[in-house]
């Protein structure tokens, strides 16, 4: 199908986005070609506002418009606890959760030797200097269940436990409504393994 210049150029800068194919990237661009102009003007000035204005809390790494983030400022949080993620997506995620009250400490990443990434590239150092000036009870690592995330979180336990008077791992398992038997192997083995009293 031969496209306008113009909305094959929007539907590859839409491509370009994570997740996104060409059907979900058309399907965008004739959304927006649907929307006022007033309001593709809104997407654009907010898109390029977040750009200009969201930066990395210098204290845990996770997003931030000021010098530090909104966790690491709010003195009602748990000092005590530290929970470490791979990206700040992760403490979105986790706050939407109402459950975690402590602080975070955000690495950008996991331990990928294939991809070149290995501890120098995480912010690492700066997790066994928080651990190591800050009163930290406990670390809680919750970085991601597959080979990369189980990586860097058995390199966490070997950096942290001469200095932590805990370092734990959330569980995983099945999903709440989920059926036993649906579940891979993998999966049972880990709701096994994280299983607690009732």
């Amino acid at each position: 199908m031969a496209y306008p210049v113009s909305l094959k150029k929007l539907v590859d800068v839409l491509c370009r986005f994570p997740g996104i194919g060409q059907k979900t990237a058309q399907r965008l661009a004739f959304y927006l070609l649907g929307c006022s102009r007033e309001d593709v003007i809104a997407i654009a000035r907010a898109m390029v506002e977040a750009k200009d204005r969201l930066t990395f809390c210098v204290i845990c790494g996770s997003l931030a418009e000021a010098e530090s983030c909104s966790y690491c400022s709010d003195p009602g949080r748990d000092q005590s606890l530290l929970c470490v993620v791979q990206e700040p997506r992760d403490v979105l995620v986790l706050e939407r959760t109402g459950q975690y009250r402590g602080l975070y400490h955000v690495l950008h990443g996991a331990l990928s030797p294939l991809d070149g990434i290995g501890p120098e590239e995480l912010k690492l150092d700066q997790l066994v200097r928080r651990v190591e000036d800050k009163n930290v009870g406990e670390v809680i690592v919750a970085t991601n269940p597959n080979v990369e995330g189980d990586a860097t979180a058995a390199y966490i336990a070997m950096l942290l436990k001469p200095l932590a008077s805990r370092v734990t791992r959330i569980a995983f398992g099945l999903p709440v409504g989920g059926d036993i038997e649906y579940a891979d192997d993998l999966t049972l083995s880990r709701s096994l393994e994280g299983r607690r009293e009732i």
